[in-house]
């Protein structure tokens, strides 16, 4: 768990949040500009001096950095933890191999339970940098030295890893090569992060926990599939509205160039996913791409037919956005808790809603092409 109780005056708000993250996996703080995000990882960091209470617990032995009802301080230089920020900051003059030797000399003799956050050869190996050991920084690309970036700061046997829109310099191609470095990391460092982006791409794909901020306050946090299918929460208002879904890859048609994903709840055909059959996947499911219909349809070109359960109805003057529960044998909406299966929403028309005469308890089937989804 990571405890934070934060209040600081900044220009146009007051910074005032308390949460408790999970210990494990990516957290990612969402929000507009402006509205705190980079506030919060600072002042967990001790690089802002806010009044509360800064506490991290991880399994590997509870640490308190921040508490001001004890008069407690720890300066950031004595806390475990790795900062990457949106540029590099790498040294010039040092070889990438001489860079990652001086994060491991910051961080001395690992304290206990420090020493499985950064195996030198494993992380060089997860992020691809073997080949780069020996260059410097001015001779790589933005998105290699980012990868060296976040390979000094684990060098340094973080308990907790920061991330502030690292990938916000990077344009789309380099952004496109390095999310997939970040997925491999997030799988396999049992090391807690917390990522700040305003790129709902960047949370579909990495993250486990989501904080959504506006005005220096927290507006939802929980898990990332429970918020992202939440039509009352902003985000169902972006054009990217949409829900993720855990699934596993149960097979490859080469011949058509797709997978299956199976979930609880269905399956999805979508575009060739280039991982194994068996492996974890997310399959990500903007609104504007869901249709809904009240009868199965026949002969239709569409891959992915859903049965599904309308939770709930929000309309406005032209559209209605609908939050769906999927299943094969829903039953009635009375005996199943919201949570239970998978959701999607979809963003259909308030016309089409009206001529469907839709109401919370519907049974539909929802529909979604299969070459919207990746």
């Amino acid at each position: 768990m990571i405890e934070l109780q934060l209040q600081l005056p900044r220009r146009g708000f007051v910074l005032d949040v308390a949460l408790q993250l999970p210990g494990q996996g990516v957290t990612a703080l969402f929000g507009p500009s402006g509205c705190g995000k980079t506030t919060v990882l600072r002042a967990l960091a001790g690089l802002e001096r806010a009044h509360g209470r800064v506490a991290l617990d991880d399994g590997a032995g509870a640490l308190l950095w921040q508490d001001d009802a004890q008069r407690l301080w720890v300066p950031p230089h004595q806390r475990p933890l790795g900062y990457v920020i949106q540029e590099a900051a790498l040294f010039p003059h040092l070889s990438v191999q001489a860079n990652l030797d001086y994060g491991a000399r910051r961080a001395g003799a690992p304290a206990p339970g420090r020493a499985a956050a950064f195996e030198r050869e494993a992380v060089v190996e997860l992020l691809g940098i073997g080949a780069l050991l020996g260059r410097r920084p001015a001779t790589l690309s933005g998105g290699e030295r980012q990868r060296v970036a976040i390979a000094r700061a684990l060098a340094t046997a973080p308990r907790l890893l920061l991330m502030d829109e690292p990938l916000a310099a990077l344009d789309a191609q380099r952004k496109a090569e390095i999310l997939p470095y970040l997925e491999r990391l997030q799988r396999a460092l049992a090391l807690p992060i917390v990522y700040v982006t305003h790129a709902m791409d960047e949370v579909a794909r990495l993250a486990d926990h989501l904080v959504l901020m506006q005005a220096g306050r927290v507006l939802a946090d929980g898990p990332l599939a429970a918020l992202l299918a939440r039509p009352d929460l902003p985000l169902a208002r972006q054009d990217e509205a949409g829900v993720v879904i855990q699934a596993q890859v149960a097979e490859h048609d080469r011949a058509y160039g797709l997978s299956r994903l199976a979930f609880d709840g269905g399956t999805l055909w979508v575009g060739q996913a280039a991982v194994a059959v068996g492996e974890r996947v997310r399959a990500r499911v903007l609104a504007r791409d869901v249709s809904v219909t009240r009868q199965a349809p026949q002969e239709t070109s569409v891959l992915n037919v859903l049965p599904a359960r309308l939770l709930a109805l929000h309309a406005d003057h032209s559209t209605a956005l609908l939050q769906l529960q999927l299943g094969a044998d829903l039953g009635d909406p009375r005996d199943r808790a919201a949570g239970d299966a998978p959701q999607l929403l979809a963003r259909i028309t308030r016309r089409s809603c009206e001529a469907l005469a839709l109401r919370p308890g519907d049974a539909l089937f929802a529909q979604i092409k299969g070459v919207a989804l990746m």
